[in-house]
């Protein structure tokens, strides 16, 4: 397996979405993206073949022959596939990375997309200097969540999986069930603050950033929200996930 290390600050993040795969050359030591994002459309069906010609295109866009981050819409444990809700079902118990570094030659690193973002919104974003819990509740897709305490993660939290009205709850306050429905802000505001409730009694977070693409509308469904702690946008946007997966390889390097 090609080592981590790098004697640069400079990394590939890579942020692997239902929708799209996209990538940037990351400044670890600022949280910034050094270069344009790259994006690709995520082929359909979303199998391995063709999803990992879409990450080999993304490191070739950049020419790119160094470590690399990538988030991925998925339960990461040792490197191995554990889950494929967005994804295709031949994903689950392969090692992705080790797919991904015969394809390409570069050192991979995956996890969790969620985690990904999570980590950038911790260190440089909305989330930054809070101690205690916190939330990241991406609304997508699906329901994608992580979380953090005293600035620790908790890997594959997986919470849009929770059991709401007789199914998982991203099936009832996901953004692509607001847009597939045709709900308004309040009425899907209100399904997320029934969301927000349920991970509050749960954890008891001291903070809940929300991340995803939704994150940009979040004046228009705030007000819905009523609940304990403390509920802001994710202020990485739609860049958390990227520059997230390289200030997680970033972190491997310095251990």
């Amino acid at each position: 397996m090609p080592s981590l290390v790098s004697s640069t600050m400079e990394i590939l993040g890579i942020d692997v979405g239902g929708s799209g795969i996209k990538g940037a050359v990351v400044d670890t030591e600022k949280g910034e993206l050094i270069t344009e994002r790259h994006r690709i459309p995520t082929p359909q069906p979303p199998k391995p073949g063709p999803m990992i010609e879409t990450i080999e295109a993304i490191i070739t866009h950049f020419d790119w022959h160094g470590p690399v981050g990538c988030g991925f819409p998925a339960a990461v444990k040792d490197q191995i596939i554990k889950t494929a809700s967005n994804i295709d079902d031949s994903w689950i118990g392969l090692n992705a990375s080790a797919r991904i570094e015969k394809k390409t030659g570069c050192p991979i690193h995956l996890l969790n997309d969620v985690d990904a973002a999570g980590f950038a919104e911790v260190e440089f974003g909305a989330g930054q200097g809070c101690q205690g819990t916190i939330v990241m509740a991406a609304f997508g897709t699906g329901i994608g969540t992580a979380i953090f305490h005293n600035h620790q993660l908790v890997p594959n939290t997986e919470m849009g999986h929770l059991p709401m009205h007789g199914g998982p709850a991203e099936h009832y306050a996901a953004n692509s069930i607001r847009e597939n429905e045709g709900l308004n802000w309040e009425q899907w505001g209100l399904r997320v603050n029934e969301y927000l409730q349920l991970v509050e009694k749960l954890f008891w977070p001291d903070l809940i950033i929300i991340g995803g693409g939704v994150s940009t509308e979040f004046n228009k469904f705030k007000s819905f929200i009523d609940i304990e702690a403390k509920v802001v946008a994710a202020e990485s946007r739609n860049h958390a996930g990227i520059i997230g997966a390289a200030l997680a390889v970033h972190s491997l390097q310095k251990k």
